[in-house]
């Protein structure tokens, strides 16, 4: 499907260098919500920075325009009968952003480089499966030669793993897997990722970059597919004031909203109809609760905050767009998990039943009128949050529990959570990969997306289970029974399951609704 760009890479590239300093008629001018931390795929954590980096940077595998793995830099793989043994020949030809080859030792050196333990990096457990991957992670063994990832000839790599994966082309797809230009981060150091020194290979790369308010892209002239590319680059537009985005919206500065206020919905339905796209994903809205000190290390106080909290009334009442409530901790319809998620075993009590049972919770705990359970509440600046924490704290009064709302811009609000500084947090999830312990694995021991700290000994004693357990009905019974222990325990406090909130102009075409709500602006087409 894919065909030879060479003859146009001089061409494309001064497109691409005036489109830098220019507004283009296919330049895409995209709402993308938080700022972007790095550039570097290995600091990142948000959908936000994921939506640049997927169009920056290509890995081994890569995303169709419904999310589904299709082949990246490698063109094939075959894996071995056992499960356990990918490997990948890649692509002729293929060329970072400078002209250099993409060399099978790019994918050595960036997997060897996310699992340095001084790298630090907050999502190398998704790579974890990888052989040998989490004991040098955490320490465990220091010669990298040991880790299940070589490059037997410039065109091949291999990738063998602890135990058979069934979801890990699906985590190939994400930005942890992405290679990284070996010959550009020894020479520039951490300057690597600065415009005029940062090189990617995906179908665009980066030409500026504004922190606090933009990444603008232009086309990666010497990506393999260049020609195929309808729009020039991508504007991504930081701007958490989601009221503000949509006005923009309807004065045409932008072509794309990543969220809107849940309260315009029936106006944008009734004025823009069919530009809204409000379908299921998979991602969990979710509170953390801080178990580390009181009194959120009390399993009965965690409980009662659960149970008090009317999801039912969130999706269609507080935010209009009829999010569905949640009592498990792995959303519904992911893959690898037959019979579905666990649910909380008072889900279906009535109401009324269940703020009684609360009550009891925390006046079995010391806390009544006299000494009312204090809490600070933390979200990150959302209309949609604000909304979600204001009905929650009040769903909570009737136990007698004062709530301090407090909220901050989202790089702030994620590195307090990081740091412990919450009681409780607000977060989201979103999926990276189909399968059940992209989810479980938050509240595992040691995971830095644990941020509440929630630690269970015989939780992590069943995903270590899980992960030798070849049988895939097997499987999903352990896991089932991680998730149950969990919940039981109130580890976090699942409050809806997500459903997307784009807003796309008429003028672009391409645009599919999927479950991982991933969009790349190489499927897109703009027109005036």
């Amino acid at each position: 499907m894919y065909h030879s760009v060479r003859s146009l890479f001089g061409a494309v590239s001064i497109a691409g260098l005036l489109l830098a300093g220019t507004a283009s008629a296919a330049q895409l001018n995209l709402h993308n919500g938080g700022d972007v931390t790095s550039l570097d795929p290995q600091r990142l954590s948000g959908d936000w920075e994921n939506r640049v980096a997927g169009d920056i940077f290509e890995g081994l595998v890569a995303e169709d325009a419904k999310a589904q793995p299709i082949p990246g830099m490698a063109e094939s793989w075959t894996i071995s009968d056992d499960g356990l043994t990918y490997t990948f020949k890649l692509r002729d030809g293929i060329k970072w952003s400078d002209g250099e080859p993409v060399k099978a030792s790019d994918f050595v050196f960036a997997f060897r480089r996310l699992m340095d333990p001084k790298q630090a990096a907050q999502y190398a457990y998704l790579q974890y499966p990888v052989k040998n991957a989490e004991a040098i992670n955490t320490g465990k063994i220091t010669d990298m030669e040991q880790l299940g990832v070589k490059a037997p000839d410039d065109k091949t790599v291999v990738i063998t793993l602890e135990n058979p994966t069934p979801f890990y082309l699906g985590a190939l797809t994400h930005y942890t897997a992405y290679p990284l230009p070996e010959h550009v981060v020894k020479a520039k150091g951490d300057a690597w990722v600065q415009i005029g020194n940062i090189v990617t290979n995906g179908p665009y790369k980066p030409v500026e970059w504004v922190p606090g308010s933009h990444v603008l892209t232009a086309k990666n002239p010497n990506w393999y597919d260049t020609s195929s590319l309808k729009i020039d680059g991508t504007k991504f537009f930081t701007l958490e004031d989601i009221p503000a985005a949509l006005r923009r919206y309807r004065a045409g500065e932008f072509d794309i909203l990543t969220q809107f206020p849940a309260d315009q919905y029936k106006w944008l339905q009734e004025n823009a109809p069919g530009q809204a796209h409000v379908t299921p994903f998979a991602g969990l809205y979710y509170y953390v609760l801080n178990s580390t000190k009181p009194p959120l290390d009390n399993a009965n106080v965690r409980k009662a905050l659960s149970m008090a909290v009317v999801r039912e009334a969130i999706g269609p009442q507080i935010l209009g767009t009829n999010e569905l409530p949640a009592y498990s901790w792995v959303p519904p319809g992911i893959s690898n998990y037959e019979g579905g998620p666990a649910y909380v075993d008072w889900k279906d009590m009535p109401q009324g039943q269940k703020i009684a049972e609360a009550k009891k919770l925390l006046e079995a705990e010391g806390y009544n009128a006299s000494n009312p359970l204090k809490l600070q509440l933390r979200y990150n600046t959302d209309e949609n949050h604000k909304r979600v924490a204001v009905a929650i704290a009040s769903m909570w009064k009737p136990l007698g529990v004062e709530v301090e709302l407090t909220n901050s811009e989202v790089k702030v609000h994620y590195a307090d959570l990081r740091a412990g500084e919450f009681q409780v947090g607000r977060a989201g999830w979103l999926a990276d990969y189909d399968d059940p312990t992209n989810f479980l694995d938050l509240l595992k021991g040691g995971i830095e997306m644990n941020y509440g700290k929630w630690s269970n000994t015989e939780y992590d004693k069943l995903l270590a289970q899980a992960a030798t357990t070849l049988d895939l009905k097997a499987r999903a019974g352990i896991l089932k029974q991680a998730e149950t222990l969990a919940l039981n325990d109130t580890a976090a406090i699942p409050i809806y399951y997500y459903v997307t909130k784009n807003v796309v102009s008429p003028k672009i075409t391409g645009f599919e609704d999927n479950v991982k709500d991933i969009h790349r602006t190489r499927w897109l087409a703009k027109s005036e």
